[in-house]
Formats: C-alpha cells, structure tokens, sequence
C-alpha cells in the first residue's frame, strides 16, 4: 500500500517530483559536469527561483551544501572570532549550540524548555556576541519564533549578525532579508525533495565578516568555507561536485509554488494547521504540547497522546499515513505531524479520522 508521509523529514514527496525527476533523467542531468554550461543555467534558474519565492534580495548569495546541519558549522567558523549567542528550546537549536562550542567559540544561550517559546520582550542578547543563532522552527517540539520577534531583536540588535535556522518551515516564514543575515534549509521538509541538500542563505555583510576573520588568520574551516563558495557563486559554479540533480529539482519545486503564489502556500499551510489544533485541542484522547497559540509551529504539530504514540503510529499506518513519533524522552508519549504543501487539506482530515477513531 503507498503510505502518506506526514513526518517532520523526509517527507511526503511534491506531487510534481516525479515527473521532474523523469525529465532529468530523460536529459541526463545526473552525468553532466558542475563546470558545465547547463549546470550554471541549472544553478541560476533555482536562485531565480528562490528569490522569488521568498522575497530574498540581490545583496544575498544562495549556495548549496551537503545538509543543513553542516551549515552550523560554517557559520561558527565564518562569522564568530569568539562569541556567539543562541536561543535553545529544543533540540535542533541546541545542537547549533554544541556546534559552536565545539569548534571552541564561547557560546551563550538562553535557554527554556521543550515545547515553550520565546518572546522578543525577554531575550537578552550579550553585548559581546557576534552572531545570534535563532531558530524559526524548533522541529522536536513544535515549537516557532514569530517573524515579527526575530524582525524586532535585529533592529534592537542592529549592529549583530543574525542566522536563521529555517529547516522545517522554509518556504512559509515570511522573513525580512533586508534585516536578516543570514538564514537555511534542508529539502526534504516543505519542499518535498529526498534528503540530501541544505541551502545557506548569506548577505554581503556575512560574507565581509568572514574576509575580515580569514584576513586576520582565522580559521574559517578548509570546505566551503563563505568567500570561496561566493566566489564561485559569482559565476554560478561550486567549489567541488554538488548534488546536481537536487539543485535542478529543487528549482523545479520553486517554480512550482511559484505558480501557486507564496501568498496562497502561506493561507493553506495556515488553514491546515487550524484543522489540526482544533482537532487535538478538542479529542480528549490528544493535547497541544505548545501551550500558547502565538508559539505554536504551523509546519510541525506536536500532540501529547493518551495511550502509548507507538499504537497510535501503528494504526494511523494500517490506514496508510505515516506521523512521527515525539523527539528523544517523548517518543513514547507524544506524535508529530507535519504540515507541508505535498500534503493537501483533504490528506489532513483522512488523518484526523483515523486519529478520531482510534482515540
């Protein structure tokens, strides 16, 4: 039986990728060189796609990397001589954390537990940090920082560097990139793709700090570190062999949401999510795990479970849907729904009756 992926990555596949995929191998996209003419229309064609998407500015690069998790990496090495600053409520955004401190940075956090958010009125950014780490969506626990939050903090804190971990609600977040420095993701969340490509987001401004570190003998990292894939961006080029395939139908999905309006991707993703929440907010059989309204992720439910969540996956399974189990301690106890354009509103309330039934 072909399931329904409602997992929080990998996910259900875009509708279109198939065909997309067809059409690549039909013109031999996985054999041509990365010094090519067609990949650097390829390259080109996915950022034009991007910005338009998601409103990202000329004065930002976008380049291509294994996964979202090495871009951690290379914004602790490229932006941070000694400080950086991270907002932790779960753990994705603590593993940026760890990331920092291990390649020797002095990393502070403000920390609060899982499935609580943060406000803009109670951070407090140290004078010291050179780069604020801030993730959108915590995927562990469902929880999100509102645009209108993060927008505020790089205008309190104008003169930081501002990175934002976007990895499971890319391309819904309406970002201001005029005040954001940088921001990533991964593909095989809301964009519907097979694992296996982050996308870094960089301003020119990130990419002057990484010139200023590498002059004044930092270590910037020897792989892809910022003014070598800038360089090379340039011309629409990588340093090394990217996954070629991944680009050209990540571009391809682009153009797809293009075609439906961001606007329109935004209202329907919002619309699911209601339907969910009022779901698990009225079946005594589940609860929000994210108390307030205001933090709650529209991309990634999480719902505390009556009975054990193994049950209630192995059942909603038999149906042929798939959800997630609860992240870490919570596995036994919670499930996670994702809430991507791949899936549509009729999928939504397939899976609400049979959550409604085995509740």
């Amino acid at each position: 039986m072909k399931q329904i992926y409602f997992t929080a990555g990998p996910a259900e596949l875009y509708h279109t990728v198939t065909q997309h995929l067809q059409t690549a191998m039909n013109e031999q996209i996985g054999s041509i060189s990365h010094r090519s003419q067609k990949f650097r229309d390829i390259y080109r064609f996915t950022v034009e796609q991007l910005r338009e998407l998601m409103a990202i500015p000329e004065t930002h690069g976008i380049f291509f990397t294994g996964s979202a998790s090495e871009i951690w990496e290379r914004l602790a090495l490229n932006c941070v001589e000694h400080e950086s600053f991270h907002l932790v409520n779960g753990s994705f955004s603590k593993k940026c954390y760890d990331y920092a401190l291990a390649l020797g940075k002095f990393a502070h956090k403000q920390e609060k537990p899982l499935g609580e958010g943060f406000d803009y009125s109670e951070v407090e950014v140290p004078e010291y940090a050179e780069l604020v780490a801030l993730t959108h969506n915590e995927t562990s626990a469902g929880v999100q920082l509102r645009t209108v939050d993060i927008h505020k903090l790089k205008r309190s804190y104008s003169k930081k560097l501002f990175a934002v971990d976007m990895v499971s609600s890319a391309p819904y977040p309406d970002l201001d990139y005029s005040l954001i420095d940088s921001a990533y993701f991964s593909v095989q969340k809301a964009f519907g793709l097979p694992a296996g490509l982050g996308v870094w987001i960089a301003s020119e401004k990130l990419l002057e700090r990484a010139e200023q570190l590498k002059k004044a003998d930092q270590n910037i990292g020897a792989h892809h570190d910022l003014p070598t894939l800038w360089k090379f961006y340039q011309t629409y080029e990588t340093p090394a062999t990217p996954n070629v395939l991944f680009i050209y139908l990540l571009g391809k999905v682009a153009e797809d949401l293009n075609r439906i309006g961001i606007d329109n991707v935004r209202r329907d993703t919002e619309e699911k999510a209601k339907m969910i929440y009022k779901f698990i907010e009225s079946h005594s059989a589940y609860e929000p795990f994210v108390k307030e309204d205001r933090h709650r992720s529209r991309t990634v439910v999480v719902a505390n479970t009556i009975q054990s969540s193994a049950n209630v996956i192995a059942e909603v399974k038999k149906a042929g849907m798939v959800i997630g189990s609860g992240y870490g301690k919570f596995k036994d106890s919670q499930i996670r729904i994702a809430n991507f354009p791949a899936t549509s509103a009729e999928q939504v309330q397939q899976l609400l009756d049979v959550l409604q039934k085995i509740g």
